[in-house]
């Protein structure tokens, strides 16, 4: 990651409502995401991820404040690409379909399109599926195809909003590797939006923490942790038990304000007598 380069994507003072006005999901939102930078959003339900993302991609206008992608205002295209908590892959193609489909958008040839299909396949463990269609698939092989799709059209930055979150532990565990993998050798910027603690330190470079209603930036963390984490895994060190701690310990500040808890996942520290449980 360039530290010195320009922002890739910048927010300035952003916010956002709905409902005509009577519900503020988002208040001066400000950050920045670096070329190549792996960011994860995370706090408890309320406090606006998904809506950021939304914004980020250009699906939904702020209502205060600027977002800027490469220097301009968001609009979805192929270098802002999103990956969902489920793979919202079309049912009538095959795996290999699904990727074509995205890179016969930017143009490929059909040959290119079959190259770069396989290859992204083999990256994910399913070039043995090529021709399978997405209902003979497993919930995790399903969310590789989708990354696999998402990565297709080389995107400068892949937007991800709880892709992990209805798996399995063992192929979340999976698939964060492969994440960590490709994001190490494309080194394309990620925001990645999860309400697993431990997730968001083993994946970041850095975590932005969100307080609700409405969303607001609690503090951001810099991830000081050996990498590449997918072959020295970070979480037996102290310096990932400390991190660990502190982010929990700034969520429980906010159950103590009155924030209601979305189920994050990870042991929660006790809460002493005569304060509020956490569900």
């Amino acid at each position: 990651m360039d530290t010195t380069s320009e922002p890739l994507i910048s927010l300035r003072h952003v916010g956002k409502s709905f409902k005509d006005g009577k519900v503020r999901a988002l208040e001066d939102i400000s950050f920045d995401v670096r070329p190549g930078e792996f960011i994860s959003l995370v706090g408890p339900s309320g406090c606006g991820k998904t809506t950021l993302l939304r914004l980020i991609n250009g699906l939904i206008p702020t209502d205060d404040g600027t977002v800027r992608v490469m220097g301009a205002t968001p609009q979805p295209g192929p270098d802002l690409a999103m990956v969902f908590q489920s793979a919202r892959l079309l049912p009538w193609l095959t795996v290999t379909g699904n990727i074509e489909f995205a890179l016969s958008l930017r143009g490929l040839d059909r040959k290119e399109q079959s190259k770069r299909s396989m290859s992204l396949l083999g990256a994910v463990g399913l070039r043995d599926f090529a021709e399978a269609f997405p209902h003979e698939l497993s919930g995790g092989m399903q969310q590789r195809v989708g990354l696999a799709r998402a990565l297709a059209v080389e995107p400068k930055v892949l937007l991800m909003d709880e892709p992990f979150a209805a798996l399995d532990a063992m192929t979340r565990e999976v698939l964060r590797r492969e994440l960590l993998q490709m994001w190490s050798s494309r080194r394309m910027a990620i925001v990645f939006v999860t309400h697993d603690i431990d997730e968001a330190i083993m994946l970041s470079q850095r975590i932005v923490l969100l307080r609700p209603r409405p969303g607001r930036v609690d503090e951001i963390v810099d991830v000081d942790l050996p990498e590449p984490r997918w072959q020295n895994d970070p979480r037996t060190l102290p310096a990932f038990a400390a991190m660990r701690d502190h982010l929990w310990s700034r969520i429980h500040d906010m159950v103590r304000d009155g924030a209601e808890l979305e189920e994050l996942a990870g042991a929660f520290p006790k809460a002493d007598a005569g304060e509020t449980p956490v569900r």
